[in-house]
């Protein structure tokens, strides 16, 4: 299992309207594709942190950002972020 930590900046003042669109699409496709999830967990001011796990990481994250289930979220979700950091991590 290949895990990959994320950490967000939300743009100021839309942290509920963020976590309200993750948990509504987010979350349901990363989970329809096989992702375990852990999190989320929110920090000082705008911060939103989770982790994702697949067998096979390297294929499984863009296969979902390539989805059609991803691509017809509109508005993107995306828009309401400000700045994405992400580490991908090994089990040992």
């Amino acid at each position: 299992m290949r895990w990959q930590l994320r950490m967000y900046r939300v743009k100021p003042g839309e942290l509920d309207s963020w976590v309200g669109e993750w948990r509504e699409h987010v979350l349901p496709i990363r989970r329809s594709m096989g992702f375990e999830v852990l999190g989320p967990w929110v920090g000082d001011g705008d911060l939103f942190v989770w982790m994702i796990g697949h067998e096979d990481l390297e294929a499984a994250d863009p296969a979902y950002h390539a989805s059609p289930e991803r691509a017809a979220l509109d508005p993107d979700p995306a828009r309401l972020l400000a700045d994405v950091q992400t580490w991908v991590l090994d089990e040992r």
